[in-house]
């Protein structure tokens, strides 16, 4: 891609731009990351001047930043880079205006950044080629969901594989971004430690759980249409099985490592028909408490219809059918409106073969996302005094701990800057995503078909005590 480049933000005045985009870019400016021409124009709708767009992302970012982090004198030169366009991406003459407005010039590079609803990733690619605007010089950068099903998925990878490469498509998943996502594969393939134990003969199950304390907000009518499974289950949750499951790739290039993502993704055992309702559990929240606030139940949520039947938590039992992993159970949850906020991976050993000791747990290393980023291995020693008493240990790394004085990045900072330098490891690539929607899709229409109903579960709760019960017959607990 030639440099400079210009980022054009569509949907530039809605919660995800000013929340997450303009902040990151905010940091990566700072920081030196941009290069000094580089432009940011903002797309929206939202009838306003350039001026009214800065303010506005101004107010935002000082909201957004950590206490201190804002410096109006690099607010200054950061804004300076702005720039604001009025225009309904859904109407094709627009795009003239649009292209008028960035010249004919290929000697800059563009990225246009789809912070839009899903349904306009298509009419947006096709306005695009049609204006002039596509060509060897672009990328474009799409956020989750891709598609609501495998076909949908099919038909918005056909639209944007007619105007964009493979290689010009960024797939976003901002997950991926995270630093202890990152020390997940550096922990797997560059410590001897783990990789003889990394199977099935050594771990007796992972669990993968990404909880909220929040309900839907302002999202109820994306979320009807979505629920838990769509929303998070089909990329964050499975992008997290695939880091912790894959092979080592050949090298740490993007074509390597999403080649092994696609192979865990493929190697998924179907779950359809009778084992729907063995190996998976819908949730939708009711009223209850969280942090010592009342909330209402979720049919109650603004958008979002009186007898609705939409899931707002998920389990699943999945297994993979490999050499590495066959007979291992991976624990998949997501929820809304949980006891506590969380995003975690619990590595699970098996107890040792012979107990010589009378008590003893086995080891277990967990992988913490948030609220904090840290990894702790637990293992057992013994307590001070007469006798073989065993207590639990803990080995602990707080990434916030290792470097103290460096600020820790946002995971849209990482991936906007791998965006700008055309590497596309942490994306996922189209086979990727249709993969995991070959794999969702069964489950969902065996929910259809059975007229399987959300179990219900208070606000502030755990879930559904039939999430609990998908690991008690087993023998096993959720980590909480």
């Amino acid at each position: 891609m030639p440099t400079p480049c210009d980022m054009l933000v569509f949907g530039a005045s809605g919660d995800l731009a000013l929340h997450k985009l303009l902040p990151a870019l905010y940091h990566l400016h700072r920081d030196g990351r941009l290069d000094a021409d580089m432009r940011i124009l903002g797309v929206a709708r939202k009838p306003l001047g350039r001026e009214q767009f800065c303010s506005l992302a101004e107010r935002h970012c000082r909201v957004q930043l950590a206490a201190g982090d804002f410096d109006t004198s690099v607010w200054k030169t950061f804004a300076a880079r702005l720039d604001y366009f009025a225009m309904d991406a859904a109407q094709s003459a627009d795009f003239g205006r649009l292209g008028r407005k960035l010249g004919s010039s290929c000697q800059r590079g563009r990225i246009y950044y789809l912070a839009t609803a899903p349904d306009l990733v298509a009419d947006i690619s096709a306005n695009l080629a049609i204006a002039g605007l596509t060509g060897s010089h672009t990328r474009i950068v799409v956020e989750k969901p891709i598609g609501h099903s495998l076909e949908s998925a099919r038909a918005v990878n056909d639209a944007l594989g007619q105007v964009f490469s493979e290689n010009q498509v960024f797939r976003i998943d901002h997950y991926l971004g995270k630093e202890t996502v990152q020390n997940l594969m550096a922990l797997r393939f560059a410590n001897a430690l783990f990789e003889p134990v990394w199977r099935a003969g050594h771990i007796d199950h992972v669990q993968i759980s990404v909880n909220e304390t929040l309900g839907v907000e302002n999202r109820g009518a994306y979320y009807e249409q979505s629920g838990a499974m769509r929303d998070m289950l089909q990329n964050h949750l499975l992008q997290l099985l695939c880091l912790v499951a894959m092979e080592a790739p050949v090298r740490f290039d993007a074509e390597a490592v999403r080649n092994e993502k696609v192979k865990i993704l493929q190697a998924l055992k179907p779950i359809s028909g009778l084992d729907v309702q063995d190996k998976t559990v819908r949730g939708q929240y009711g009223a209850g408490q969280v942090g010592g606030e009342a909330v209402s139940a979720y049919y109650f949520e603004k958008n979002v219809d009186n007898d609705s039947d939409t899931e707002t938590f998920v389990a699943v039992q999945a297994e993979i059918d490999n050499w590495r992993w066959a007979g291992v159970p991976f624990y998949l949850r997501t929820g809304k409106r949980m006891a506590r906020k969380s995003s975690e991976i619990v590595i699970q050993f098996k107890p040792v073969p012979h107990r010589l000791f009378e008590a003893g747990e086995a080891n277990r290393l967990i992988i913490r996302l948030q609220p904090e980023e840290r990894i702790s291995l637990q293992l057992m020693g013994k307590s001070p005094g007469k006798g073989m008493r065993l207590r639990p240990l803990e080995l602990d790394l707080n990434m916030a701990q290792i470097e103290p004085q460096s600020r820790r990045w946002d995971a849209y900072e990482r991936l906007l800057l791998d965006v700008i330098e055309g590497d596309s490891t942490l994306f996922m690539r189209r086979d990727e995503v249709e993969a995991a929607w070959s794999w969702i899709d069964p489950i969902i229409h065996g929910w259809q078909e059975a007229y399987q109903s959300p179990r219900p579960y208070p606000a502030g709760s755990d879930g559904p005590e039939q999430a609990h019960s998908l690991l008690e017959l087993h023998g096993r607990e959720w980590l909480d």
